[in-house]
């Protein structure tokens, strides 16, 4: 089981990228949860994540 610090522990198990429904990681310090597939970005404010695709923040270009 996760031992989420940016989600209350268990959630972030169940959650899924809303775009390619892919695992998702958190990163704490941009306060931010990373689909380890299509590498989005969903911000986490005051522990509700914002799980809209219109939000989400996409991968930066090498």
């Amino acid at each position: 089981m996760n031992t989420s610090r940016l989600l209350p522990i268990g959630l972030l198990d169940i959650m899924q990228c809303p775009s390619d429904a892919g695992a998702l990681s958190e990163d704490e310090e941009a306060s931010q949860l990373v689909c380890d597939t299509c590498h989005y970005r969903y911000r986490v404010e005051d522990g509700i994540p914002i799980m809209m695709l219109e939000e989400a923040i996409a991968a930066e270009s090498d």
